[in-house]
């Protein structure tokens, strides 16, 4: 039983981090481009890297939702069908 308990938390943790993964390393990608651009221009606006990792995390997310909703599905019927 406890097995069972652990097996469920551990797969509600990877299927997390599959899902997040996409979304995150947008913002990242999108921060280390904002980062660079700053440190040429010498810019240092914090809004300037905070807004465009925003919209980008949200545009991803945004793309990726049929996506999502079906790992979230399958997921869902993993754990309550068996």
């Amino acid at each position: 039983m406890q097995i069972d308990a652990l097996d469920l938390a551990r797969s509600a943790l990877m299927i997390s981090l599959w899902i997040a993964t996409p979304i995150l390393v947008s913002g990242l990608v999108i921060g280390l481009v904002v980062s660079i651009a700053q440190a040429v221009t010498q810019i240092q606006e914090q809004t300037l890297s905070f807004v465009p990792k925003i919209a980008a995390m949200i545009l991803v997310t945004v793309m990726l939702l049929g996506w999502i909703s079906t790992q979230m599905v399958e997921f869902a019927q993993r754990m309550f069908v068996g």
